[in-house]
């Protein structure tokens, strides 16, 4: 049993009591779960942090030269992009502005990357696909061919996106945006080696780079830098960047027993007791960093072979309890992240909430309305309907039913986990990048 719920029967309490007598009882449970601050991450060697700024909004990680990593996780749209699922190659604009014109869709939500240089991150992406650490060494689709010498699992994670296809790769038949040929999406999709020393190639053949890594990485000669340096910087970067942990729940876990409202304090009790929130979200990252299914409806384009289904973790492990499961998503910041689930099927928190008190209830009055973005449609045939159902896991049966009122609550607590600063990031984003193209096309 999760330490969290084993003080339910005094939380029950606290979440059927009047608000007024709320923060003093929910004061007790958090000393009694010894529920303690989410600490900042230390900050990184200030020159790492300028290559992985500078690599972060630059398109030369494309393979068409047209999309960068922060084209997804953009600091405008909460270092995510406000869309249900994303734009890939081929889109033109960020975020929620992004147009289609010729472009794929991504199967899956673009995360928010709020706070993953904590330490306690060990598992990446939505299937999990990635996972690991330095120490204990590193679960990815490279196998053998991930290089050595990678500073936490965040920079692991960072070795990827550039290799998809539909994510920044390109394909063999592109031309890149000055029309010449797209020599990285030329390579195949598991040519992991080959595409990382193209791009490495692409950044030592700009002198603003050459710079940028003698200063990062003073004692490794240009000709030994690999791609893996690149993505050390990235993580440097943001693991500082978007390092947001002054919320008003943080706050109240430091001590100042008035950051909550008495809504929000309510919701927290609810949230670490009667309604099972933690069981799963489990401080301090608000993850246990598992996979559940939830029956969340299906949008997008679904996932390679299995379109227009999406089997999650499935897909990664073939495991048939594995499927339509999907990582617990951290809650940092939670509510300036939507959409939210894997596909980003719902826009608003009290949906959220309401589909894991009754999925199947959910599935049914389901409507693609909820989504954001273009071309979204729900995968609604018998066909697919009935396994996604018969797969929600057995964790959710600790959701109870919940009042409207009740569910207002949990949304007022949800709220108070988000740093004020997360909304307001737009001077994160640099004028200029090394490769002289432009940031923001």
């Amino acid at each position: 049993m999760k330490p969290w719920l084993m003080v339910a029967g005094l939380v029950v309490a606290v979440g059927t009591a009047a608000c007024g007598d709320a923060a003093p009882d929910l004061e007790a449970v958090v000393a009694d779960l010894g529920l303690e601050p989410i600490e900042a991450t230390v900050e990184a060697e200030p020159a790492l942090v300028d290559l992985g700024q500078a690599l972060f909004y630059d398109p030369i990680l494309s393979g068409n030269r047209n999309i960068s990593c922060a084209t997804c996780h953009h600091p405008r749209f909460a270092s995510g992009d406000g869309l249900s699922v994303s734009i890939g190659q081929g889109g033109v604009g960020v975020g929620t502005e992004r147009t289609m014109v010729d472009a794929m869709l991504i199967p899956r939500n673009a995360t928010e990357v709020f706070n993953r240089g904590a330490p306690d991150w060990h598992v990446m992406f939505w299937d999990g696909r990635v996972s690991g650490s330095p120490a204990d060494g590193f679960v990815t689709p490279a196998d053998d061919q991930l290089p050595a010498g990678l500073d936490s699992v965040l920079a692991a994670q960072a070795m990827f996106p550039v290799a998809s296809a539909g994510e920044m790769r390109g394909n063999p038949e592109d031309e890149e945006i000055f029309g010449e040929r797209n020599e990285i999406g030329e390579l195949g999709d598991e040519q992991y080696v080959e595409i990382w020393a193209a791009l490495t190639d692409r950044l030592v053949a700009i002198d603003g780079y050459v710079d940028l890594f003698a200063a990062a990485y003073p004692e490794v000669p240009v000709d030994a830098l690999g791609f893996e340096h690149a993505a050390n910087a990235l993580a440097a970067y943001q693991a500082t960047a978007f390092d947001l942990t002054d919320s008003p729940w943080n706050s109240y876990l430091a001590g100042d027993t008035e950051a909550l409202d008495e809504e929000a304090a309510v919701g927290a009790a609810l949230f670490l007791g009667e309604a099972g929130c933690a069981s799963c979200h489990a401080p301090p990252l608000l993850t246990d960093q598992a996979f559940y299914s939830l029956g969340v409806p299906q949008i997008g384009p679904g996932k390679d072979e299995e379109a227009p289904e999406d089997l999650g973790r499935g897909r990664e492990t073939d495991d048939p309890g594995d499927m339509y499961s999907f990582r617990t998503p951290s809650l940092l910041n939670v509510s300036v992240s939507g959409p939210w689930m894997h596909d980003g099927a719902f826009s608003d928190l009290s949906s959220v909430v309401r589909h894991h008190v009754d999925p199947v209830a959910s599935y049914e009055s389901y409507s693609v309305d909820q989504a954001v973005g273009p071309s979204l449609q729900f995968t609604d045939r018998a066909r697919y309907r009935d396994p996604l159902l018969a797969s929600v896991s057995l964790e959710l049966d600790v959701v109870p039913a919940l009042s409207d009122s009740q569910i207002d609550q949990l949304v007022a607590f949800l709220d108070a986990l988000t740093d004020p600063a997360a909304t307001a990031l737009d001077a994160l984003v640099p004028e200029s990048v090394p490769s002289g193209l432009p940031v923001d096309p």
